[in-house]
């Protein structure tokens, strides 16, 4: 237990600086905003820029947690002209925002404001929410990942057989809530692993003494706390139509009234899947390699769970450098063109 004072001691502990990549804002709507990260010294070297597209449960910075451990940061680095949706958190107002205004309008307008068709990728949720729109607009994507992101909602996993079941009434609960309190959301992401608090417990004991492993620990529990609400008409569409009714593999989904068929996404695809994903399991997002008509698409399976495996120091020298030869290789033309046209920023983060 040699690690408890220094346990005791961890209220001194300056907080963990956080999505820190210097950024500015290229366009805000009502709570979500465009992000772009400023290029490396002498500008991006990459042309086609890359737009990733968080899940809307959590806050965005999970790609860039901290530095050192940033999945943005280190993109920037390799000379990519790196953007991000920051979804921002919704209130009482945001009551009646459909899954149509997130989709089809918000992520459109965001895609629309790039200097050049993008690679595109969508982590957990945003990823199915990324799939959705290049299904409707296969012409959208310049290239797409797809994170540990569920487009198969019909399997066995803890969160799909919750949701199915016949006790879980999706209209009560707007009715009392109207936005869709995140305390409701987290709860139901602890009882997925109801002994992961004592088992975090149990590794800070252990490794208390270790500044580097504290300092990614308490940034990775700071993002986990940082939680936000889902707008109720948006959640409506997303449990009734997907986790329930599975309409994304069966076809059945509709767009802004046109027809979602996986099948229409035509960009080169690679859908990654994590070994001990408990949200997302392998087989809800590998479903998407074989549903697309892309006559480029794979799956990459590594071991890890759904954040651990995206944010960790193993990611930073296995997963990242994929996901960037990957980038490179399906990139419009020449890497080194100039994009299309300029974006001005609506507003500076330092």
């Amino acid at each position: 237990m040699k690690g408890l004072p220094r346990l005791l001691s961890l209220w001194k502990r300056p907080k963990p600086v956080v999505g820190a990549t210097p950024c500015d804002v290229m366009h805000a709507e009502n709570k979500w905003r465009l992000l772009r990260y400023r290029p490396a010294a002498g500008g991006p070297k990459h042309a086609t820029p890359v737009l990733l597209v968080p899940s809307l449960i959590n806050r965005h910075y999970v790609l860039d947690l901290m530095p050192g451990k940033s999945f943005a940061e280190w993109l920037v680095a390799q000379g990519h002209d790196v953007w991000c949706i920051d979804w921002g958190a919704p209130t009482a107002e945001d009551r009646w925002v459909t899954f149509d205004d997130v989709v089809e309008r918000a992520l459109g307008r965001a895609l629309r404001k790039l200097p050049a068709k993008p690679h595109v990728l969508g982590y957990c949720m945003g990823g199915t929410l990324a799939a959705i729109h290049a299904a409707a607009h296969p012409e959208a994507f310049q290239s797409f990942v797809a994170l540990a992101a569920p487009v198969k909602f019909g399997d066995d996993g803890l969160l799909s057989l919750w949701t199915r079941s016949k006790s879980y009434d999706v209209n009560v609960v707007l009715e009392a809530f109207g936005v869709i309190p995140w305390q409701l959301l987290q709860g139901a992401f602890h009882l997925l692993r109801p002994t992961l608090s004592l088992q975090k417990l149990v590794t800070l004991l252990d490794r208390a003494w270790n500044d580097e492993f504290l300092d990614g620990f308490l940034a990775i529990e700071t993002w986990g706390s940082d939680n936000v609400s889902l707008p109720g008409e948006f959640y409506k569409t997303y449990i009734g139509e997907l986790y329930r009714g599975d309409a994304l593999m069966k076809g059945t989904f509709r767009l802004a009234g046109r027809p979602v068929q996986l099948s229409a996404v035509s960009c080169p695809t690679l859908a990654v899947t994590f070994a001990n994903d408990n949200i997302v399991p392998r087989a809800s997002a590998a479903a998407l390699v074989g549903a697309l008509g892309s006559r480029e698409k794979e799956e990459l399976h590594l071991p890890g769970g759904h954040v651990g495996a995206v944010v960790s120091k193993h990611a930073a020298k296995t997963l990242w450098p994929t996901l960037s030869a990957f980038f490179v290789k399906h990139g419009a033309g020449a890497e080194a063109q100039p994009v299309r046209r300029k974006s001005r920023p609506t507003h500076l983060r330092s």
